[in-house]
């Protein structure tokens, strides 16, 4: 079954910043997601970081420092969601954001 939202994460050198986007993906009310996080080429720890999360829904893509632009394009080539959203690697979801905006989408009947 696919996901109903993909939460597109991209990333360069953000070993001491993307522990608060992730967690706060991980404290969702809503849990039909999956993340997509796009490295974009990053030389520090930040793809160590990422792998100590072993979440089902997580997915981490590695690619040649192409710029975020790029990142994000990658994201949404591999997202299986119905929705997508981005989430900044140095910004964090409140826990019930994914819930209200899924929410809110079948309220309006937008798709």
């Amino acid at each position: 079954m696919n996901p109903s939202v993909s939460v597109i994460i991209p990333v360069y050198n953000r070993e001491n910043k993307i522990k608060i986007a992730l967690e706060s993906l991980i404290n969702q009310s809503y849990q039909n997601f999956e993340a997509i996080i796009i490295d974009d080429g990053s030389t520090d720890q930040t793809a160590k970081v990422i792998k100590e999360y072993n979440c089902s829904n997580f997915r981490y893509v590695y690619q040649e420092n192409s710029g975020v632009s790029v990142a994000r394009n990658k994201g949404i080539a591999e997202s299986k969601g119905e929705y997508i959203c981005f989430l900044d690697s140095d910004d964090f979801y409140e826990p019930t954001f994914i819930e209200k905006m899924w929410k809110y989408i079948k309220r309006l009947s937008i798709g």
